[in-house]
């Protein structure tokens, strides 16, 4: 098969691509290399496989004619290039707009037009839920937890698209969606909750898990908003890469729909316990400012995965204590790149 990975010199695009390419997969990487990190990624990429895929950099924004002519080549089209922020949202809700609603409708049209038959995956958030100020917590002295949702939040919860950022990727996978009971597109799309690995140049405002991780490491500063209780399931990147496979290889079934992807119940850490984890790793004390809770914050979420695994049979398999490892080895292995681009 042929895939055309769109965002693909970011986290999950980077990692999406080797693992195509290494499986021997026909793969044109595409994206606009605007984020830190993404030109770095393009350039392991072409040091690795250098004859074994094709790039093009192409602006979703205005490269319509640009998005028909590869999707046209393909069978499988990821959706993956997005303002991922809440804070950027708020603060340019223009450009959050633009990248997230105005790039996936061309999208949409260009595979509407060159491609119907095209299988095409998009990577949504659980932010679309807003809030979820209706939903009853608890906590044990140690964690929050949902009182009457012990699997987690299904896709029958209600959407409150909440920030900028909640409804561009909202409207998004909306449109989506639509374009599959309008005109047949053969299109899924995944409510990614907390994903985290190898190759993510995480900030204090997106990319948490590895934000700590490189900070821990390096001696940066780590702020905890609130009592960090906070808990949130975690899905490692090659798990995700698993439910894409999946999804694509039981598109009869999964075209369509809206999935919640994320750790799941049995995959869900806090705060403190993933500073706990890099300590007992990076055998040291690791120091933290604490601050108050930021708007909009939800003390817990979890996805309740159930609807995809049932239909796939998929179900995440990498330990959160062991996915953390292969994040600490490729944070220190790239001391050099987690410098030249300010992170550290």
């Amino acid at each position: 098969m042929k895939h055309l990975i769109i965002g693909g010199c970011g986290f999950i695009g980077y990692n999406l691509a080797e693992h195509l390419i290494k499986k021997g997969e026909e793969v044109v990487v595409m994206d606009n290399l605007s984020r830190k990190g993404t030109t770095y990624n393009l350039q392991k990429l072409e040091n690795q496989f250098i004859d074994q895929f094709k790039f093009v950099a192409c602006d979703i924004r205005i490269d319509k004619y640009l998005l028909e002519e590869y999707i046209a080549q393909v069978n499988v089209v990821y959706h993956l290039a997005s303002q991922v922020a809440v804070t950027t949202s708020v603060t340019n809700p223009q450009l959050d707009f633009e990248i997230n609603i105005l790039g996936t409708f061309n999208i949409l049209e260009a595979v509407r037009v060159a491609n119907p038959n095209v299988i095409m995956l998009y990577a949504s958030t659980n932010k679309v839920y807003g809030g979820m100020e209706s939903i009853k917590i608890a906590n044990n002295g140690e964690v929050y937890y949902y009182e009457d949702f012990p699997q987690g939040i299904s896709e029958e919860q209600q959407l409150d698209f909440h920030s900028p950022y909640g409804c561009s990727k909202g409207a998004a996978e909306q449109y989506i969606r639509d374009y599959h009971r309008i005109y047949g597109l053969r299109s899924v799309c995944f409510r990614q909750s907390c994903i985290y690995g190898p190759n993510q140049f995480g900030i204090e405002d997106q990319g948490w898990v590895a934000w700590f991780t490189i900070a821990a490491i390096y001696e940066k500063d780590i702020s905890i908003y609130g009592d960090g209780m906070q808990v949130r399931d975690v899905l490692h990147v090659k798990d995700l890469l698993a439910a894409y496979e999946f999804a694509v290889k039981n598109i009869d079934k999964t075209q369509g729909q809206i999935y919640n992807v994320g750790g799941g119940a049995k995959k869900t850490s806090s705060l403190i316990n993933l500073l706990s984890i890099l300590e007992e790793k990076l055998d040291k004390k690791i120091p933290f400012n604490t601050a108050d809770w930021r708007p909009g914050d939800q003390p817990v979420y979890i996805s309740d995965i159930q609807k995809f695994s049932k239909i796939t049979g998929w179900k995440p398999k990498i330990k959160f204590f062991d996915g953390i490892e292969s994040l600490i080895k490729w944070a220190k292995i790239n001391e050099t790149v987690l410098r030249k681009i300010n992170l550290i």
